[in-house]
């Protein structure tokens, strides 16, 4: 794969300052020869969401694609999977499309502070990553033997466990307003989504309508509001029958759509395991049919949206 950028760069948007009033300085070693005082009070830049951006040489007429992605994640969802292969950043710049890849706030380099949200954060295992991913059955993490045909590079399970990062569970709507500040700057836009991260962009569409062209879902671990006037297209991977919630989410991915065409509004529900192949886990955008996965959900976004 080659492609030239005529421009990359990054941006933030969004944030506030928040002040510290408490504590007490100290002398601290900032490296092994330089030291000085810390003061922990002060005015502090917070809830920020940090964009990379890409623009490709030769770019086709189509709104730049923004990625979001899930949760106790970060942009790093998009760009090379665990094993090394480009990821959808790179498939979508060699198909022409400008791309901006989201950091919400409190991940990534959007960045953190500590104290400012009253919970403490959480952490996936390697347990939970492996059940909750349908990378394989719970009770098979230990030899790590995944589902049969899995697409998922499990012999690289390691290296994907690195990307994962701790997640605060009332955030939400900070990164909704974030992700809504990114697309008022671009005016239009295609949103690209993942697992918690749908919940996001489902919100951030409705309140904004005017600047989402269309959204692709992948596993979405929300379903679309009544709000949603946007094109929209779900995709599910395999072995949702390995746990009761998977099938539900199954369903309602199937229902939503339903229900939106129902309604006059453009949605599409696709099965990947019947339509491009089997084995595909919870992130698709790593499988190793991840390029198909994706040329599918764009051939149907552009069809809904004519």
């Amino acid at each position: 794969m080659a492609y030239s950028l005529r421009d990359f760069g990054s941006y933030t948007v969004g944030g506030r300052t928040h002040e510290v009033t408490h504590g007490t300085p100290r002398e601290i070693a900032f490296t092994r020869e330089a030291s000085f005082t810390y003061d922990p009070r002060g005015h502090f830049a917070v809830e920020q969401t940090y964009v990379q951006y890409f623009i490709p040489e030769r770019r086709i007429d189509a709104p730049p694609m923004v990625l979001v992605h899930g949760g106790g994640m970060t942009g790093s969802t998009w760009e090379t999977t665990p094993d090394g292969r480009p990821g959808w950043l790179h498939l979508l710049l060699d198909r022409g499309y400008a791309v901006h890849v989201v950091d919400l706030p409190e991940r990534g380099r959007a960045g953190f502070a500590a104290g400012i949200w009253e919970e403490a954060p959480i952490l996936r295992s390697a347990e939970e990553a492996w059940g909750l991913f349908r990378f394989g059955a719970p009770e098979d993490f230990a030899r790590r033997r995944p589902f049969a045909g899995l697409q998922f590079p499990v012999a690289h399970f390691d290296a994907f466990m690195q990307r994962i990062v701790p997640l605060w569970l009332s955030t939400a709507p900070l990164q909704t307003v974030g992700l809504g500040r990114v697309l008022r700057r671009l005016k239009a836009a295609t949103l690209i989504c993942h697992s918690q991260g749908a919940e996001i962009a489902f919100d951030a569409a409705c309140a904004a309508p005017c600047t989402v062209a269309g959204i692709i879902a992948v596993e979405p671990s929300s379903q679309p509001g009544e709000g949603l006037a946007s094109p929209l297209v779900i995709l599910g991977g395999d072995n949702l029958d390995s746990a009761d919630h998977w099938q539900a989410r199954g369903r309602a991915w199937a229902t939503s759509c339903a229900r939106l065409t129902e309604s006059g509004r453009a949605a599409r529900y696709l099965d990947t395991a019947a339509e491009v192949a089997p084995g595909g886990s919870h992130f698709l955008m790593m499988d190793a049919h991840r390029a198909e996965v994706l040329d599918l959900a764009l051939g149907h976004l552009a069809q809904l949206a004519q």
